[in-house]
Parts: C-alpha cells; sequence; structure tokens
C-alpha cells in the first residue's frame, strides 16, 4: 500500500467512485487497462467547481480544478481495482477546459492533474495528454478530464 501511504503523507483522502449522470459507468477494465470516464472538479463541500477559466476563474483556480479532478479519478480507480499499487503507468489524459474563446493556457490548468499524478506515481505518473478548451461542458463546470491507466494483471 505504498501509493496509499503516499497520498495520507500528501494529507490526500481519496473519494468514492463518483456516481454517473447518466446511462455509463465511471471505469471500465478491458484487459491491462483501466479506462476512466470524464470527471469534474468538486470542492470539499462536494459541490461542482463552475464558470469559465479566463473570466470566473484564474489559471491558479483552473489548476487546482484540475488537481482535484485527479484525486476524483484516482478514487474512481481504485474502486475499480482495490490496490492502487496495481498501477504500472499512467497512459493517457484528456483535459477539457471551459473557456473563454481568447484564452490559451488550457496546458496550464490541465498541469493540475498533471503535476499530482507525478506527485504521486513517480516516473509512472507520467503520460500522454491533450489540454483542450471547449466553450461549455456539462453542468457549467470548469474542467473535465478523463484517463487511461495500464494495471498489473
Amino acid at each position: 500500500m505504498q501509493i496509499e501511504a503516499r497520498l495520507k503523507e500528501m494529507g490526500t483522502e481519496l473519494p468514492p467512485a463518483v456516481t454517473p449522470v447518466a446511462n455509463y459507468v465511471p471505469a471500465v477494465r478491458t484487459g491491462n487497462l483501466v479506462f476512466l470516464s470524464g470527471h469534474g472538479p468538486f470542492k470539499e463541500d462536494g459541490s461542482l467547481i463552475t464558470g469559465k477559466v479566463g473570466a470566473d476563474l484564474t489559471v491558479e483556480q483552473g489548476y487546482e480544478a484540475a488537481r482535484r479532478i485527479a484525486i476524483g479519478l484516482l478514487g474512481s480507480l481504485k474502486a475499480e481495482i482495490v490496490d492502487l499499487d496495481r498501477v504500472k503507468r499512467v497512459v493517457k489524459l484528456l483535459g477539457l477546459v471551459n473557456c473563454t474563446p481568447e484564452f490559451a493556457d488550457q496546458p496550464k490548468v490541465i498541469n493540475g492533474a498533471s503535476d499530482f499524478l507525478v506527485e504521486v506515481f513517480g516516473e509512472k505518473g507520467k503520460h500522454a495528454r491533450s489540454a483542450v478548451g471547449t466553450n461549455a461542458l456539462p453542468f457549467n463546470i470548469a474542467v473535465e478530464i478523463e484517463m487511461i491507466v495500464a494495471v498489473e494483471d
């Protein structure tokens, strides 16, 4: 349980897996890959972080939202695989940023998730990534991220 010990040292408590709002599941495993559905950013009180980065939120607030999503993704991953020490590699992130048309710092926002995953998993946390801006996300959330992880059989 090295990963969970690291999370505890970081003062990070994983939430339970998200509850889907439609006809899908939080995670699907096929072979040694786990595909995690898009997750949104939740505050400590359980409410969503909403608004457009570049208008309602700063890059720093977007970064924090992305970090909070990474924590939620790990909660859903743990529910699927039970032991986070089974993670062989974080393979890919797709980060979507709800932003103004002129906003161009999507990578800086999604770094919140990427930095957290490297902090938790070290080299195994480094991943391929896309950071995309969009004009809207469900429930007006500020950021949405999906993740693919390779795990031990």
